[in-house]
C-alpha cells in the first residue's frame, strides 16, 4: 500500500512539474483552483480554474 501512494505523490508532482513548465504560474494556479473547487464541490472556483486552463490551451495551440 505505501508503494502506490508514494507513486500516485510522483505522478502528482510530476504532472504539476510540467503544467508550472508549459504554462507557468498561471498555469499552476488555474490547476489549484480547478482542484480546490472539484474537491469543495464549489462550481464557482472550480469553473473559474477549468476557464483558465482552456484559455491556456487555447493560447498555446
Amino acid at each position: 500500500m505505501p508503494f502506490i501512494a508514494v507513486a500516485i505523490a510522483a505522478l502528482a508532482v510530476g504532472f504539476e512539474a510540467l503544467v508550472q513548465w508549459k504554462w507557468g504560474a498561471m498555469g499552476i494556479i488555474a490547476f489549484l483552483a480547478l482542484t480546490i473547487g472539484v474537491k469543495s464541490k464549489n462550481i464557482a472556483i472550480g469553473g473559474i480554474g477549468a476557464v483558465i486552463l482552456v484559455m491556456l490551451l487555447a493560447q498555446s495551440g
